[in-house]
Protein backbone atom coordinates (compact mmCIF):
# COMPACT_ATOMS: atom_id res chain seq x y z
CA UNK A 1 0.00 0.00 0.00
CA UNK A 2 1.46 3.44 -1.11
CA UNK A 3 2.12 6.21 1.59
CA UNK A 4 -0.67 8.77 1.48
CA UNK A 5 0.67 11.60 0.05
CA UNK A 6 -1.69 14.28 2.13
CA UNK A 7 -1.07 13.09 5.83
CA UNK A 8 1.33 15.64 7.71
CA UNK A 9 4.80 14.63 7.55
CA UNK A 10 6.20 12.98 10.76
CA UNK A 11 8.50 14.67 13.28
CA UNK A 12 11.18 12.73 14.39
CA UNK A 13 11.18 13.58 18.00
CA UNK A 14 13.21 10.33 19.46
CA UNK A 15 15.81 12.51 20.07
CA UNK A 16 13.56 15.25 22.32
CA UNK A 17 14.62 13.45 25.10
CA UNK A 18 18.08 14.12 24.76
CA UNK A 19 17.72 17.79 23.95
CA UNK A 20 15.65 18.55 27.15
CA UNK A 21 18.10 16.49 28.77
CA UNK A 22 21.07 18.36 27.97
CA UNK A 23 19.30 22.03 28.29
CA UNK A 24 18.25 20.81 32.12
CA UNK A 25 22.16 20.32 32.50
CA UNK A 26 22.89 23.78 30.81
CA UNK A 27 20.95 25.85 33.40
CA UNK A 28 21.83 24.05 36.35
CA UNK A 29 25.47 24.73 35.69
CA UNK A 30 25.14 28.21 34.44
CA UNK A 31 22.25 29.51 36.82
CA UNK A 32 23.66 31.37 39.99
CA UNK A 33 21.69 30.99 42.75
CA UNK A 34 21.61 33.82 45.35
CA UNK A 35 22.07 33.77 49.25
CA UNK A 36 21.31 35.77 52.10
CA UNK A 37 24.25 36.45 53.77
CA UNK A 38 22.80 37.27 57.43
CA UNK A 39 24.17 39.94 59.46
CA UNK A 40 27.24 39.77 60.59
CA UNK A 41 27.14 40.04 64.04
CA UNK A 42 27.80 38.16 67.41
CA UNK A 43 25.84 37.53 70.63
CA UNK A 44 27.30 38.52 73.89
CA UNK A 45 28.40 35.29 75.77
CA UNK A 46 26.19 34.33 78.95
CA UNK A 47 26.71 35.25 82.07
CA UNK A 48 26.57 33.58 85.02
CA UNK A 49 24.36 36.17 87.91
CA UNK A 50 26.58 38.21 90.41
CA UNK A 51 25.13 36.95 93.40
CA UNK A 52 23.63 33.68 92.80
CA UNK A 53 20.85 32.36 95.54
CA UNK A 54 22.06 30.12 97.71
CA UNK A 55 20.51 26.69 97.74
CA UNK A 56 20.17 24.69 100.96
CA UNK A 57 21.35 21.35 100.85
CA UNK A 58 18.01 20.30 102.72
CA UNK A 59 16.21 21.85 100.14
CA UNK A 60 16.93 19.67 97.68
CA UNK A 61 15.33 16.38 97.47
CA UNK A 62 17.02 14.04 95.35
CA UNK A 63 15.17 10.87 93.71
CA UNK A 64 17.74 9.26 91.55
CA UNK A 65 16.21 6.18 89.01
CA UNK A 66 19.30 3.99 88.25
CA UNK A 67 19.68 1.80 85.52
CA UNK A 68 17.84 -1.59 87.33
CA UNK A 69 14.92 0.92 87.60
CA UNK A 70 15.26 0.79 91.28
CA UNK A 71 14.49 3.94 93.11
CA UNK A 72 16.81 5.67 95.20
CA UNK A 73 15.38 8.80 97.21
CA UNK A 74 17.83 11.04 99.60
CA UNK A 75 20.51 8.26 98.96
CA UNK A 76 18.50 4.96 100.41
CA UNK A 77 16.07 2.50 98.50
CA UNK A 78 12.31 3.07 98.39
CA UNK A 79 9.76 1.47 96.70
CA UNK A 80 7.83 3.50 94.34
CA UNK A 81 4.52 3.38 95.91
CA UNK A 82 6.37 5.04 99.20
CA UNK A 83 7.75 7.93 97.12
CA UNK A 84 4.68 10.71 96.70
CA UNK A 85 4.40 10.69 100.87
CA UNK A 86 7.97 10.80 101.16
CA UNK A 87 7.75 14.34 98.40
CA UNK A 88 5.09 15.43 100.09
CA UNK A 89 6.63 15.09 103.88
CA UNK A 90 9.20 17.05 102.27
CA UNK A 91 7.11 19.72 100.49
CA UNK A 92 5.27 20.50 103.56
CA UNK A 93 7.82 20.47 106.19
CA UNK A 94 7.92 24.01 106.57
CA UNK A 95 11.08 23.74 108.79
CA UNK A 96 12.06 27.76 108.15
CA UNK A 97 11.58 29.75 111.12
CA UNK A 98 12.14 33.47 112.14
CA UNK A 99 10.45 36.67 110.17
CA UNK A 100 13.05 36.21 106.90
CA UNK A 101 9.95 34.68 105.05
CA UNK A 102 11.12 31.12 105.74
CA UNK A 103 8.31 30.30 108.34
CA UNK A 104 5.64 28.81 107.34
CA UNK A 105 1.88 29.37 108.79
CA UNK A 106 -0.02 27.35 106.46
CA UNK A 107 2.33 23.86 106.41
CA UNK A 108 1.25 20.91 108.06
CA UNK A 109 4.50 19.20 107.90
CA UNK A 110 6.59 18.06 111.02
CA UNK A 111 9.06 20.83 110.80
CA UNK A 112 11.68 18.91 110.82
CA UNK A 113 14.91 21.46 110.92
CA UNK A 114 16.83 18.95 109.07
CA UNK A 115 14.35 19.20 105.93
CA UNK A 116 12.81 22.04 103.71
CA UNK A 117 12.77 25.32 105.37
CA UNK A 118 9.51 26.25 103.19
CA UNK A 119 7.55 24.78 99.75
CA UNK A 120 8.99 28.29 97.57
CA UNK A 121 12.49 26.95 98.38
CA UNK A 122 11.70 23.28 98.35
CA UNK A 123 13.39 22.06 95.00
CA UNK A 124 12.72 17.86 93.79
CA UNK A 125 15.85 16.72 91.99
CA UNK A 126 15.16 13.94 89.64
CA UNK A 127 17.82 12.01 87.52
CA UNK A 128 17.89 8.65 85.65
CA UNK A 129 20.12 6.12 83.93
CA UNK A 130 20.06 6.23 80.26
CA UNK A 131 19.46 2.69 80.93
CA UNK A 132 16.08 3.67 82.45
CA UNK A 133 13.02 1.92 81.92
CA UNK A 134 10.54 4.84 80.10
CA UNK A 135 7.76 3.17 81.96
CA UNK A 136 9.62 3.38 85.28
CA UNK A 137 10.59 7.17 85.21
CA UNK A 138 6.89 8.02 83.94
CA UNK A 139 5.78 6.66 87.13
CA UNK A 140 8.73 8.02 89.43
CA UNK A 141 7.53 11.31 87.69
CA UNK A 142 3.72 11.20 88.11
CA UNK A 143 4.19 10.42 91.70
CA UNK A 144 6.14 13.82 92.55
CA UNK A 145 3.50 15.94 90.52
CA UNK A 146 0.66 13.76 92.75
CA UNK A 147 2.66 15.23 95.69
CA UNK A 148 2.16 18.84 94.24
CA UNK A 149 -0.89 18.31 92.89
CA UNK A 150 -2.30 16.34 96.42
CA UNK A 151 -0.71 19.75 98.77
CA UNK A 152 -2.71 22.16 96.26
CA UNK A 153 -5.97 20.15 96.18
CA UNK A 154 -5.64 20.48 100.10
CA UNK A 155 -4.85 24.27 100.16
CA UNK A 156 -8.25 24.58 97.43
CA UNK A 157 -10.42 22.66 99.75
CA UNK A 158 -9.36 24.58 102.98
CA UNK A 159 -9.38 28.13 100.92
CA UNK A 160 -12.45 28.03 98.57
CA UNK A 161 -14.03 24.59 98.99
CA UNK A 162 -12.80 23.08 96.20
CA UNK A 163 -10.11 21.44 94.92
CA UNK A 164 -7.18 22.58 92.72
CA UNK A 165 -7.86 20.02 89.78
CA UNK A 166 -11.44 20.54 89.66
CA UNK A 167 -11.10 24.77 89.79
CA UNK A 168 -7.96 24.16 86.91
CA UNK A 169 -10.45 21.93 84.92
CA UNK A 170 -13.40 24.47 84.78
CA UNK A 171 -11.12 27.33 83.74
CA UNK A 172 -9.42 25.15 81.12
CA UNK A 173 -12.67 24.51 79.72
CA UNK A 174 -13.39 26.90 77.00
CA UNK A 175 -17.32 26.79 77.55
CA UNK A 176 -16.79 28.18 81.45
CA UNK A 177 -17.67 31.83 81.15
CA UNK A 178 -15.32 34.50 81.36
CA UNK A 179 -16.71 35.46 85.01
CA UNK A 180 -15.64 32.64 86.21
CA UNK A 181 -12.87 32.35 84.79
CA UNK A 182 -11.86 35.59 86.38
CA UNK A 183 -12.84 34.37 89.86
CA UNK A 184 -10.69 31.29 89.54
CA UNK A 185 -7.79 32.61 88.29
CA UNK A 186 -6.25 34.83 91.32
CA UNK A 187 -7.37 31.70 93.62
CA UNK A 188 -5.72 29.04 91.16
CA UNK A 189 -2.42 31.33 91.40
CA UNK A 190 -2.69 31.91 95.17
CA UNK A 191 -2.10 28.49 95.49
CA UNK A 192 0.42 27.86 92.86
CA UNK A 193 2.38 30.09 94.81
CA UNK A 194 1.68 28.36 97.73
CA UNK A 195 3.34 25.10 96.31
CA UNK A 196 5.19 26.17 93.50
CA UNK A 197 6.02 23.35 91.18
CA UNK A 198 10.35 22.81 91.46
CA UNK A 199 11.03 19.61 90.02
CA UNK A 200 14.49 20.03 88.43
CA UNK A 201 15.29 17.12 85.63
CA UNK A 202 19.33 16.22 85.50
CA UNK A 203 20.84 15.51 82.61
CA UNK A 204 20.70 11.08 82.88
CA UNK A 205 23.45 9.42 83.81
CA UNK A 206 25.91 7.72 81.39
CA UNK A 207 27.29 4.32 83.42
Amino acid sequence: MGRNRNAPPEVNAGSMADIAFLLLIFFLVTTTIETDSGLDRKLPPIEPPENPPVIRQKNIFTVVVNKDNQLFVEEELMELKDLRAAAVDFLDNGGGVGQDGEACDYCQGSRDPESSDHPSKAIISLQNDRLTEYGTYIAVQNELVGAYNELRNREGERLYGKTFTDMNTLFLDPKTPDDVKDDLKPKLEKIQEMYPQKLSEAEPKTN
